[in-house]
């Protein structure tokens, strides 16, 4: 692979906006210009979702799912000083948030910050060898006061970190947020590709960039019930074994660059599974199986159970450092991504709801 490996735009914009869940204004502004004009319907929802619709009167209905938010943080308390507070939105690793350089999002704009705690050379062996508390950690706006704080933040404010696109090397790069702006990438790059090849084109497709997946795939939640999908796939991030220290005999074995991870399992469709392999080996297509033997942390886990049920499956994208600053993921594995959902929907014959 060549260092001069070109990044898709539409990716590009979608990492650099900052999206932290529930409040994913950056993110739709970056949906709607790419995807309204390709789509035949373009609707948003009250949770923030966006729903691109291709050949609305085709016949089965599939939804792609994938969620447009990330990590953030929530300003919750201003002390005397002007110092921040603040609860986590999502999953964080207590670990990594400090000596970060943070964006507060504001209805004026964004404020600068850092994350700060006591310098290690104030603490004793005890208070090393403990990862510190979320309320132990601030954020430093270099304000004077609680006023002068106050002037420019508010308590509620979200905040995500100052971390950018880059290319490692080739198409290896890192982000703070390709969980999950590449499976939002993919769902909706797919149905651009398709609107040009849309007379091929038998099945009704709905790709949906989710919101608030973070804390409780509850984009996913809403828009499984309001499609109504015969077939559903999410794509997400899943975890690279490939870095040291990860036991492949507990986490199992999956590598950047070695192509969509296939999940199966009780959240899976077995019809939907077998098509996806179908779909990978017709196209030449490198693909990985992960087994999951529970409900996954996913929007699949939402459009599974969705009115009476969907035929559900799950690609994930190997990312390694998941959750952290500084994720990483090889770009060739998203565009072999969207491939393999460009066949798995032209594969779809008419009245295929592949119920067993």
């Amino acid at each position: 692979m060549s260092d001069k490996y070109t990044p898709p735009p539409f990716l590009v914009d979608l990492l650099e906006a900052r999206s932290p869940t529930g409040a994913e204004f950056e993110a739709q502004t970056v949906v709607d210009r790419y995807v309204r004009s390709a789509a035949d319907a373009y609707e948003k929802d009250a949770l923030g979702n966006r729903l691109a619709t291709l050949n609305p009167g085709g016949d089965p209905s599939l939804l792609l799912a994938g969620h447009m938010d990330e990590l953030g943080l929530i300003i919750k308390h201003v002390d005397k000083d002007g110092f921040l507070y603040f609860d986590t939105l999502g999953g964080h690793d207590r670990g990594v948030i400090s000596g970060r350089r943070v964006r507060i999002l504001t209805k004026d704009g964004t404020v600068a910050g850092v994350t700060g705690k006591r310098a290690i050379h104030l603490m004793n062996q005890k208070e090393r060898d403990t990862l510190p508390e979320v309320h132990q950690i601030w954020i430093d706006i270099g304000a004077k006061s609680k006023k002068d704080a106050l002037k420019r933040v508010r308590l509620g404010d979200p905040v995500v970190y100052n971390m950018g696109f880059e290319l490692l090397h080739g198409s290896i790069g890192a982000a703070r947020a390709f969980d999950n702006k590449t499976g939002c990438y993919v769902v909706m790059e797919t149905l651009r590709r398709l609107a040009e090849r849309r007379k091929k084109l038998k099945a009704k497709l709905v790709s949906v960039a989710t919101t608030q997946e973070e804390i409780g795939t509850r984009g996913a939640i809403t828009a499984g019930y309001a499609v109504n999908p015969d077939i559903a796939i999410a794509v997400d991030v899943t975890h690279a074994t490939d870095a040291p220290d990860n036991d492949v005999k507990r986490f199992g074995e999956y590598k950047l660059g070695g192509g969509p991870v296939l999940a199966r399992g009780p959240n899976i469709n077995p019809l939907v599974y077998d098509r996806l392999v179908e779909c990978c080996e017709k196209e030449k297509i490198p693909y990985q199986i992960e087994t999951e033997s529970m409900p996954t942390g996913t929007d699949a886990r939402a459009l599974q159970m969705a009115r009476g049920g969907v035929a559900t499956g799950l690609i994930g994208i190997p990312l390694r450092y998941m959750h952290t600053p500084a994720e990483v993921v090889d770009l060739e594995d998203i565009e072999k991504c969207v491939r393999l959902l460009e066949a798995f929907a032209l594969s779809l014959k008419p009245g295929e709801k592949m119920h067993f």
